[in-house]
This record gives C-alpha cells, structure tokens and sequence, in this order.
C-alpha cells in the first residue's frame, strides 16, 4: 500500500491510503479517536476491579490502540495479555516516523519496541504488557475460545474492505470471548449490527468522537 502521513485536528498523524480514500484513523484526530472508542468506551467499561485483561485487537495498523492500552494498563498496575491481528504491517520508515509517543510523553521507547518485536510471538513490552502480532489475515486467526475480555475491532471501513466484516468473522471472535466480554467498534452500518444481533451480542450505540455521530459497543 501507498500511505501518506496526514497530521490530524490534535495534532497526531494518521496514515492516508493512496487510491482507497481512507485513512487509518479519523482525520479529526488520531489519538483522540482511539482514546474515545477503544479506550475509553472499551477498556474502561470492563476493567473493573480486574488483575489481568485479555485483549485481541483486529487491524493492529499503526499500533495506536496498543500503546494506549499498554498507558492505561500501566497506570492501573493491571496485567495485559494483548494479541493483535495484522496481514500488512507497517514498514520501518513509516512507524519511526509516527507521533505518539513524542506527543504522548512517553519516555521510554515503548511504541518502537510494540513494532519491532518478533511476529508470532508473545513478547513482554513491559512490566504488566504483553503482546502477540499475529502476522495473518483475519479469515485464517486461530484463537482460543472463552479467552478474551475485550475485542477492539479496527478494520477499514466496511464498504473499502468488506471481507473484513464478513460473519464468520464475527463468529469466530464471538466463540473466543468471555460471557459479559465486549467489543468495540468505530461502524454502526445497518448490516454490521444486524450480523452481530444474529450471532448473539447484544448491541449499544454511544455516542463517538468529533467527526462521527455514533459508535458500537457490543457484549456477548
């Protein structure tokens, strides 16, 4: 893929897909987007009182929604085991130019060693932060089943890449979620709800972030 960095409305970059008319995050702000749908409306909602948090991530992309989670994680001194599922993962020279962590504050190079380590893997990043990239694509994950207490689900939009809404996928994620587990998501197409009421999570809409009305929680 052509990308092309884009600094958005707070300041944090997002990445333009040339020839596809999307952007990897809201143009309206990167940070700030993910901090809304994916924090804030996702792992704040089911932490309580927890030890430890599994969490499965599809569309790792830019690795903004892993280095939030690992900040919040960090700061609640609470265990995360976090895999996130990628087929096209980002080249050196777009990642070590990315933002986040100069506009975050973060000191240590927490966001370069969340793309540097070994695919596959489960690697510790720090104290209480694990993480697995799986290099494959959604159609082909393997997960475990009743595993996960949270579900982040960032794949391009459904009418720029369909497949990756389609309901088997939807299917498998369910079967790898905890009873009272949720997933969050930017999309409340018509026929992304209807595919999640069929398969059994019940549905939420909240409000989103600048630039988007509304957002999807889901719990199974």
């Amino acid at each position: 893929m052509d990308l092309k960095f884009v600094i958005t409305e707070d300041g944090s970059h997002t990445l333009a897909v040339s020839g596809m008319n999307e952007h990897y995050h809201s143009v309206h702000g990167a940070i700030s987007e993910s901090q809304h749908i994916f924090i804030n409306a996702g792992l704040k909602h089911v932490i309580d009182k927890k030890q430890k948090i599994n969490i499965l991530e599809i569309g790792f992309g830019t690795g903004l929604n892993a280095l939030l989670t690992l900040i919040e994680t960090s700061k609640l001194e609470i265990s995360c085991e976090y895999t996130a599922i990628e087929a096209y993962p980002l080249a050196e020279d777009i990642y070590n130019n990315l933002n986040y962590q100069e506009l975050l504050n973060i000191q240590d190079d927490l966001f370069l060693k969340i793309h540097q380590c070994e695919w596959n893997k489960n690697i510790n990043i720090s104290k209480n932060f694990n993480l697995q990239k799986k290099y494959c694509q959604a159609q082909k994950m393997i997960l475990a089943s009743n595993h996960f207490d949270l579900v982040y689900f960032d794949a391009f939009a459904p009418d720029i890449q369909p497949e990756m809404w389609d309901r088997e996928i939807f299917e498998n994620i369910f079967l790898s979620m905890k009873k009272g587990a949720i997933l969050t998501t930017y999309s409340t197409k018509g026929e992304v709800k209807r595919k999640l009421k069929e398969i059994g999570f019940a549905i939420e809409k909240l409000k989103g972030p600048k630039g988007k009305r509304e957002i999807l929680r889901a719990e199974k």
